[in-house]
């Protein structure tokens, strides 16, 4: 009984020293990775965005972002390597690779609801990869607050489980990739031809085409050479499985 009463006083001073702000940082993030928070000047760093002040004693979450992308690097590395005893470098890449892109990770730093926890800076034009940007600079804040063992066990048990893991196994993640891979394979040249193009509302887009020889396959608009040279790419695809079904179509996961 006294030492229930000394934790609820504990806990009443505590929510007393920290700021509204950071009590709710506190208690919101303390949930989503299953235990105490012990430095919240970490994870109020981690969703602090880039400010327009040249102060250097004005941080923001890039170097947690930084350091965040090593660390999951690191994690996820060590779990394919043990879960996948008898495969290859090229496979063990791939699987990497699916796990750690920007595209999953935005997904889960969107699920994890990451952008209501940001502290300050101009959130008025968020860019489309800051649920990843996030997601890495709270396991760069969970890394320097817990240590490397606590880490390693938050992300593989409550953020990036083995189940969610399996599921990518079969995902398709770059299609140009793909092209390149079964091209090489197949001796067929491949090439894109992309180009800027200004629609009537003066937005610039880009379009790309995809040759299979001197047999124009696909094409794709898009709002960056690099989307479309990967949508162009999915749709060539599409093409090529319908034709000679070059990966069977219980492997076709977008």
């Amino acid at each position: 009984m006294e030492l229930q009463k000394y934790f609820s006083k504990f806990l009443k001073q505590r929510k007393k020293i920290l700021s509204e702000k950071d009590y709710f940082l506190n208690s919101e993030i303390g949930k989503i990775i299953g235990c105490d928070l012990q430095n919240i000047s970490l994870y109020r760093e981690a969703f602090s965005l880039k400010s327009s002040s040249k102060n250097p004693e004005i941080k923001n979450y890039e170097r947690l972002e930084f350091l965040g992308d090593s660390i999951l690097g690191s994690i996820i590395s060590c779990h394919l390597y043990s879960t996948y005893p008898q495969a290859n470098e090229g496979y063990l890449t791939q699987m990497k690779s699916k796990i750690v892109n920007r595209k999953n990770l935005n997904k889960v730093g969107e699920d994890l609801k990451l952008t209501k926890f940001i502290q300050s800076g101009h959130n008025s034009m968020l860019s489309e990869n800051i649920s990843g940007n996030l997601f890495e600079a709270l396991i760069g804040a969970v890394y320097l607050d817990l240590g490397y063992s606590a880490c390693e066990r938050i992300v593989l048990q409550r953020l990036l489980t083995p189940t969610e893991i399996n599921k990518l196994e079969n995902k398709i993640v770059s299609y140009k990739g793909l092209l390149l891979e079964w091209s090489q394979k197949n001796k067929v040249n491949i090439r894109y031809e992309t180009c800027e193009e200004v629609q009537p509302s003066k937005q610039t887009v880009f379009r790309c085409t995809v040759w299979l020889e001197n047999e124009k396959t696909s094409n794709a608009t898009e709002t960056s050479k690099k989307k479309a040279e990967e949508k162009a790419a999915q749709r060539a695809f599409y093409v090529l499985n319908k034709k000679e079904n070059i990966l069977g179509s219980s492997k076709i996961h977008t």
